[in-house]
């Protein structure tokens, strides 16, 4: 079987795109997502994502771990495939899409980068080592002093099985808040490693700064390994709303894939 994807990249998180409107893609194959975005035998990808027809919405979002198992949202994917419905003519500038997690708004500025409203955060659990709460998927964010001392594929990953978060895990943020501004080291569950941005990742960092400092509106920039987004948000109560992220979301190349004999590879 062939497959024409196309690979998007924000601030360094990439995916293959798969335009499914006419279901040639089948999703509930793990195996073969995972060959896709192994870097050494398939396209390469931090994760696959397919733009699927809607009813009620410009498109429906579907994204998959490199693990090849569907997961609820990933923020700079929400950002990519925004990007993506634009360049098949599905959108213009603006769109409402569906993801797992509820629905989505998204915007891309003149300057191509893509402004994504993520879900309201009405719980942030306060934690000895750092906040728990889920942005579309759970996220531990862990602030510290000094980034350069962690090692965030260990200690991240044994605190992305802790006993706190199962069965389903979590996700793990390194943070160092300075003012308005952060550094945001993030491992992935479903990835199983660092990488080099993670939307709601990024997202649950900025609300986190904002719950410890006592901020209920406003807007941090954000240093990711990949690159610089933006989070801004308000507060009403203990629930935070309008929460936007901002960043770049960029083709990379397109192509054409042939899987025959994948599952003898992976």
């Amino acid at each position: 079987m062939k497959y024409t994807f196309y690979k998007y990249q924000g601030a360094g998180n990439d995916f293959i795109m798969i335009d499914n409107r006419e279901q040639v893609f089948d999703g509930k194959n793990a195996k073969l997502i995972e060959f896709l975005c192994h870097r050494r035998f398939g396209v390469g990808a931090d994760g696959l994502i397919t733009l699927e027809k809607s009813d009620s919405y410009d498109f429906e979002m579907k994204y998959y771990n490199s693990d090849g198992y569907e997961a609820e949202m990933c923020g700079n994917g929400g950002r990519c495939i925004t990007s993506f419905a634009q360049k098949l003519g599905v959108i213009d500038s603006q769109t409402l899409f569906m993801a797992a997690d509820g629905v989505h708004e998204a915007i891309i500025g003149d300057d191509r980068l893509v402004d994504l409203k993520m879900s309201d955060v009405e719980i942030i659990e306060v934690h000895s080592d750092g906040y728990f709460l889920n942005t579309g998927v759970p996220h531990l964010v862990h602030f510290v002093d000094d980034l350069k001392i962690i090692d965030v594929d260990i200690e991240g990953r044994q605190l992305r099985y802790d006993a706190r978060f199962q069965p389903a895990g979590t996700n793990v943020n390194f943070v160092k808040h300075e003012g308005d501004k952060l550094t945001v080291y993030t491992y992935e569950r479903g990835v199983e490693c660092e990488t080099l941005a993670c939307g709601t990742g990024i997202a649950a960092s900025a609300l986190s700064a904002a719950f410890k400092s006592g901020v209920n509106e406003g807007k941090f920039y954000i240093a990711a390994k990949g690159g610089n987004l933006e989070v801004k948000f308000a507060r009403e109560g203990e629930q935070f709303t309008n929460v936007w992220l901002k960043g770049p979301a960029e083709l990379v190349y397109q192509g054409i894939i042939d899987t025959d004999g994948y599952d003898e590879i992976i």
